[in-house]
């Protein structure tokens, strides 16, 4: 009983989806066991191919999991903000189609959002696939520091729901969930880490993600555009990404 006043508070969990039939089961079985049971799951799938629908069918079974399907494919910033429009738990957690979940991650950061009226909060998290590392961020980040550490990463993130009216994600090729915590540090001023490990982020050769000269243009562009830095702001802001990536990663990515 008492357990279960704990899990009063549902979660709305988002979820964008691309031909992920390698990945999608298992990020899908890494939500379905986590400890805390108290959660809805919104894949919005981006018009899929066959292979991946067919898995997507099956999970769909699972009256927990609500899947949108997109006519045609309009990326991930358009798939967060239409399931951002059908949120309405007091709290939103996002996950990629390719990362995984420890049992107790959502468990142990709601209750470290409730237990310190925090707003936004993010984990430390464990690269796999073709790099593993142990990535400890900052315990603390404002969007000062944020611009010049992307540290993150987007399937470690919570958010009190309330927090996030109109602020939406980028249409941007890349990158769309740069701007959207730049924005949310704005208006929140401070995002706090919960100080383990309990994200495992996948790093595949073929992600967009993997282009570095990618990330330079699209991070420039957002900063110019989004963000309204100047010419030496932006530069010193992906200088700094750089070389918190090299640190973190070898400087296998430069965001998150």
């Amino acid at each position: 009983m008492e357990n279960k006043k704990k899990e009063n508070t549902k979660i709305d969990i988002i979820l964008p989806n691309y031909n992920s039939s390698e990945f999608i089961a298992q990020t899908v079985k890494s939500i379905i066991r986590q400890s805390y049971k108290n959660w809805r799951l919104f894949i919005i799938d981006d018009f899929s191919d066959k292979k991946t629908r067919i898995i997507l069918k099956k999970i769909s079974k699972n009256r927990k999991i609500k899947i949108f399907w997109l006519k045609k494919n309009y990326g991930a910033g358009f798939c967060r903000n239409y399931a951002l429009k059908k949120a309405n738990s007091p709290y939103i957690a996002f996950i990629d189609s390719d990362d995984v979940w420890k049992k107790d991650k959502l468990k142990k950061q709601i209750n470290f959002m409730k237990k310190n009226s925090y707003s936004f909060t993010y984990t430390n998290y464990e690269t796999f696939g073709k790099k593993y590392r142990k990535i400890k961020n900052p315990l603390k980040l404002n969007y000062s520091e944020f611009i010049k550490n992307t540290s993150i990463a987007t399937s470690t993130m919570m958010i009190k729901r309330e927090k996030l009216k109109n602020i939406t994600f980028t249409n941007t090729k890349i990158c769309e969930d740069y701007y959207f915590k730049c924005k949310l540090l704005q208006r929140i001023k401070n995002a706090y880490c919960l100080d383990k490990f309990l994200t495992k982020y996948r790093i595949r050769e073929k992600s967009l993600q993997s282009s570095n000269l990618r990330n330079f243009y699209w991070i420039w562009k957002i900063n110019k555009n989004y963000n309204n830095l100047n010419f030496f702001d932006n530069f010193l802001s992906l200088f700094s990404i750089t070389l918190n990536s090299l640190k973190k990663y070898g400087g296998k990515n430069i965001i998150n």
